[in-house]
Formats: C-alpha cells, structure tokens, sequence
C-alpha cells in the first residue's frame, strides 16, 4: 500500500494536553520527557513499530505487571472446549494447514469475557465481551484474540494503559466496578476523538448480549494470509453464530445482574448440559492492496470496519464448543492468548494497535502465570502436532518447569549427533513458518498517518445503520452514562463530538440530561456520508434472531393447572427447539388438574422473568387468585411485558396480567398461538411503555 501524507502526533483539532504551568512535563520512569505519547516509534508513517521504542516498551511493560494473578482486563470470563470444522478450502490463498480441506478438524479452546470488571464482578454489565479462540493446529497453536465488536477505542497500542485506566474503577474510591458510567472514562473518551465509532458501539445493545451464544466475535485487526509461494492476501475475521443475534435491554439487563450475577456463565453451562452446543461459522473478508488504497479509510486502522455489503463475509468454516471444562482454574483461569501466536501461512499487517498487542500480551502472560514456561500449562500446550513433544527448542529452566529435557545440548547449531548423542531441533526452511517480505522504505518517527484522521465518518455510518429501536437504545445509554458523569465540562464535551456524529442523536441525549447543546468540536478531517449497512444491526438486520432454538420459555403454573394445556405448552416450545422451564410457586411436585403432579423446575421467586426468553402464564382460577397477592409473581408478568417478551395466557391466568398492567399486543396471546409468538421480541411495544431519550 502507499504511503499517505502523514501528520504529527495529535492530529490538527484533537484536544491532547499539552504541558503548561498546569501540566508538569511527561517524563519516563527514569525522568526523560516524552515528546509524544501518542504514537509508537514506526519505519514511516505506516510501517511496523520497533523494538528500540523504549518509552512504548517501559509504559506497556509496566502496565502488563500491574495486577497478579487476576488478568488486568478480560478477568471475568468463562471456556468452553471444541473443535473447528473447515467448511470451505483456503489451500489457494493460505499454507495455514487448518484451512486446507474441507472436513478437517483442529481442537479448540475458547474464552469469553467481559472487559472492564474483575474476576468479581457479574457477567451481564454494559460492556465489551472479549472472543478469544485457541486453534491447536498441527503447526503449533494459533490464538485468535479478539472481541464482539469489530472496532476498538484506540488507534494506536501506546494509549492502551490509559483508555484501561480511565475505565477501570477510579483510583481513590474503588468504584465504580465493571461500569463506564463515571467521569474518568468518558473525560478520556472525549479527548479522544477516534474513540467515538467504539462508543457508538458500547451504547449500542452490542454489549448487552442475551446470551454469549447469541453474540459476533471479529479478530478487530487487518491480519494477512500468504499462500506457498507468499503471496499475500489480506483478511479480517468474523464469528457468525448459528444461534442468531440477541440482545437484551437496559432495565432487563440490570434486573438480571441481581437475580443472577454469573448468568452468562451458566447459560452456557446449562447448554452444554442439554446438547445445544454453541456454534459460530468462521468468516472471512479477503482483499488486495489495490482493494485497501481505493477504501475512504485505512485498513491499517483499528477503529474502522470495511462494510459487509462492501465486501462481503465468506463462510470458510464453524467451531462447535461441546464441553466444559472439568477444572475452571486449571483451564479457563490459567488459559492465555497471544495475537503474536500464529501458524505459517498466517501474518501480520502493520496495524499500531496490533503490533503493539504482539509485545504486551507475551509479556503479560510471563507475570500473570509466573513463569517464562506458562506454555507447558496443559490448556495452553501445543497438541496438534503427530507424535512426540509438541514443541521442540533448546529453551532450558526457568521458574515452574515441567519439562525434563534430556542430553548436554542446549544450543542450536550443535553436531553432537555425530558422536551417537541425542540430536537436537534444526530449523526447516521449507515447511517452517515465514514472514511476508514487505518492502520498506520511511523515516523513524513517531507520527500518525492522515488516513486514521477521520474519526466520524464510520460512527456517522453505524448511527444511520441502526433500526429506530436500536437508535433510541443508544440515545438512551448516552443519556444514562453520561448522567453518572459530574464533571459537566466532560458532558458538554462528548457531546460537541456527538454533533459530527449526528444532529438528531447529539439533540436527544442533550434533551435528555437537559443541556444545551455545546457547538460541535473542531476535526482532524470532514466526515463524510457513508451507504447505510443493514448487516450492523441486530433489530431487523439479517442475523437477528427469530426462532426458539436454545432459548428457554419459562411457564409458570400452580396447583390445579390444566395438565393438558401444560403437557401441550412444553411439547410445543421443545418441538420447536426450546428449552421449557416449569416455574411453580413452590418448587418440588406441584398437583395437577387430573390428579397427576410434577415437579417444578425453579421456584417463582428465585427465578424471575429476566432470565427466560418468552413466558407462559397457565393457571386455575384459585391459584390466579392468590398470586394476584404475590408481589413476585406481578412482577414475573410485569417484566415480562416491560422487557417485550411474548406473554402466553390461558383464560384463568387473565387477572394477573391484568393486575401486572399487560396490555393486549401481537405478543400478548392465549395458548394456541404462544408458541409462533414466543419466536421474537416486540419492538413496537416500548414507545407505549417506556420514554427513552
């Protein structure tokens, strides 16, 4: 790719601080100022970085040995064990061996989490969701780090400790824990201008997953592919899952963090339990330089996404998670991902952000696990490979190792075969793996290219792709995040970034924290309108999801309920793909209308609305007539309805929706037609029940 006009540190209209009589001069631990803490040092503007950045490596470094053991960010997560299926050969444009044939399977093991909170915290707060996958190939492993929204906050790798510094919990309090809705996150987001697409993004129902199986994951970064004889292709990963997109709401979502704080965690538990195994296809976007250069954007640029309807996704294979792992220390704790683990015929591009990543998360690991051989962890382990040790190098010693190596060679080259002793690993120029052999030619500098200076355009894009729902949703999220902020400088700030945005979205959350609008902040370069892309939403976009596959229909009856109407209702959600969940008043056997009984899955109280997908409500007259005095059986139908569920009823059950405040809707329904309904949520409903911003 060409170079374009490049631009110093902080581009024009960025409000970076400057030192001044207020701000003392950023120094080094060891006192040298810095000139420009906003870039790495590159070989021109869009080269690699190098190694000899010792401000970059001394900042990083000492941010990766902040916490031990818990993971700095991404603490709180669960894994799951399975495998990835090739369903479409890649042997033309990859020698990466897990892409070869059709029908070829690699172990795997994956990794979700959420970002912000400790290992402590609960599962369902707004946040990003990391989507880390281990492909243990039969060249070594490949770690596909990465997380459920394609962009990132930053440009660059060097700002990263301070974007997780003003996110984590403010430094004196403590508090608040897994939340961005205090002043120190967002008095960075505002600075910081190209992190307005990632904020679009963590408004948005995006980091309200309904369940992890329900979620995308994308690899975030422009990596390259390069076949047998190294020509390169350059490509963008995607997780699609089999099971559709679904989000939650707000109001659901926090209900949901007190009734059950490892809710994600045991959704897929509970999945694997039953046989309904989460699934992603593995997709690919695959272009040429040529391609990139005629782009309105970088490629090199984490921040920006190229449109599926630009360049679509191809379906190259599926991952399939089947178990669960028999220790969550020994595995899911002590698993660690690197982006710098990839396999021949996989590479990297010169993304900042990216190859920065390539030295932090090696380094992390050494000080999370304690040991330069964290690699012999079982989870972490090479496998794949046919016969004997899975890695082979004259690596020797070192704290916590597990390895009993054999021989007096411990270097490379050696001949002590020769005299009959043990021969040692040489490397293989053939089959060994190799980097692309870029040509470069640029200063060493630290500066930003102009290309990254659009820092509107792609968050104008992801506004205007948005169904109106998910619009007021993100409105709303501005509106509640920043109403936690006490800094109205902060307020007035983000939202003169929000104007280059959009004017409508800038005027709601203004009309919402009743302020007046700020003028738009200064640009680096003019956004500029972009086609819309259906395929960014969740709420009408083509993955949504509209079935009742893996969801769980909770039915909530008593004694003397109809054993038909009951029988009929859970036979039909299991026809369907569902899971019924049969919630009693009382949990143990509960008496039925012909004389049988059966037994409760979960009692009313301790299994709230907030936690099923759809309700049924079947119940005799006597029964409906004392819930009608039950507060948490109002509230299971209530919820229901204020969290757009489908509402089956039979004729007894009535009163209560009535007492609840259930008004008649497409989703509000009687028995015979629960079942279709129960397949979807009901947009239509909120604007009756619910003023957002």
């Amino acid at each position: 790719m060409t170079d374009k006009t490049a631009t110093t540190a902080g581009q024009g209209g960025e409000p970076h601080q400057r030192a001044d009589a207020d701000h003392p001069v950023l120094t080094t631990n060891h006192g040298v100022p810095i000139a420009d803490n906003q870039n790495q040092l590159k070989a021109g503007a869009r080269g690699p970085v190098l190694l000899e950045d010792e401000i970059y490596r001394e900042k990083i470094n000492h941010f990766d040995h902040e916490r031990i053991p818990e993971r700095i960010v991404h603490a709180r997560g669960t894994g799951l064990h399975g495998y990835f299926e090739c369903t479409d050969s890649l042997a033309d444009i990859t020698r990466a061996d897990l892409f070869q044939k059709r029908g070829q399977r690699t172990e795997v093991f994956a990794r979700f989490s959420t970002v912000a909170g400790g290992a402590g915290s609960v599962d369902t707060p707004r946040d990003v969701r990391g989507f880390a996958v281990k492909f243990y190939t039969r060249e070594g492993n490949w770690d596909l780090v990465g997380n459920n929204i394609p962009v990132f906050f930053i440009q660059d790798a060097i700002k990263f400790p301070d974007l997780v510094h003003a996110a984590k919990m403010e430094a004196d309090r403590g508090y608040p824990q897994a939340a961005t809705a205090h002043d120190t996150f967002w008095d960075f987001i505002s600075l910081m201008p190209e992190s307005t697409h990632m904020a679009m993004w963590i408004m948005s129902d995006r980091t309200l997953p309904k369940s992890l199986a329900t979620m995308e994951g994308f690899g975030i970064h422009t990596f390259r592919f390069l076949d047998q004889a190294g020509k390169s292709t350059f490509v963008k990963f995607h997780w699609k899952p089999k099971a559709g997109l679904a989000s939650s709401i707000w109001d659901e979502t926090v209900k949901t963090a007190g009734a059950d704080p490892d809710y994600h965690r045991r959704d897929l538990f509970e999945r694997i339990g039953r046989g309904d195994y989460p699934e992603w296809e593995l997709g690919v976007q695959l272009f040429d330089e040529e391609f990139a250069n005629a782009q309105p954007y970088d490629i090199l640029d984490a921040t920006k996404i190229i449109p599926e309807e630009v360049l679509p996704v191809r379906i190259v294979g599926k991952i399939v998670l089947d178990r669960y792992p028999d220790n969550f220390f020994a595995e899911t704790e002590q698993v660690a991902f690197c982006p710098s683990h990839v396999v021949p015929g996989i590479d990297f591009s010169n993304d900042p952000l990216l190859q920065g990543r390539l030295f932090s998360y090696q380094d992390t690991q050494i000080k999370r696990l304690g040991s330069t051989n964290w690699h012999q962890i079982p989870v972490n382990q090479a496998k794949g490979r046919e016969g004997g040790c899975p890695f082979h190098n004259m690596q020797r010693d070192g704290h916590m190792q597990m390895q009993v190596p054999k021989g007096r060679a411990n270097y490379e080259p050696n001949s002590l075969a020769l005299a009959g002793e043990i021969a040692g690993p040489r490397e293989d120029p053939k089959s060994g793996f190799r980097s692309f052999e870029e040509d470069l030619d640029g200063q060493k500098l630290r500066i930003r290219p102009e290309s990254f200076a659009d820092h509107y355009s792609q968050a104008r894009l992801f506004w205007r792709s948005m169904d109106k729902a998910e619009q007021a949703h993100i409105a709303s999220a501005f509106v509640f995040e920043l109403s936690k902020v006490s800094l109205e400088h902060v307020r007035k700030a983000m939202m003169a970034n929000l104007r280059n945005v959009d004017e409508t979205l800038a005027t709601r959350v203004a009309d919402g924290l009743a302020m007046t609008l700020p003028p738009a902040s200064p640009v680096a370069a003019e956004p500029i309108d972009m086609a819309p892309s259906p395929a960014l939403r969740i709420i009408g976009g083509p993955r949504e999801k509209k079935d009742l596959d893996g969801r769980v229909v909770g039915i909530l009856f008593a004694d003397g309920t109809d054993a038909a109407e009951l029988a009929k209702v859970k036979d039909g959600v299991k026809a369907a793909g569902g899971h019924p969940l049969l919630i009693a008043p009382k949990i143990g056997q509960v008496p039925l209308s012909d004389g049988s009984s059966v037994a409760a899955d979960a009692q009313l109280f301790g299994q709230p609305s907030v936690t099923v997908d759809a309700c049924a409500v079947i119940l005799s007259e006597d029964a409906c007539g004392k819930l009608l005095k039950e507060g948490a059986a109002i509230q299971w139908v209530m919820d229901a309805f204020g969290h757009l569920k489908a509402i089956g009823h039979n004729k007894a059950a009535k009163p209560l929706l009535d007492k609840a405040g259930v008004e008649p809707d497409e989703g509000v329904v009687d028995l015979a037609g629960f079942v279709e309904a129960a397949k979807k949520r009901y947009w239509d409903r909120e604007p009756k029940i619910r003023t957002l911003a």
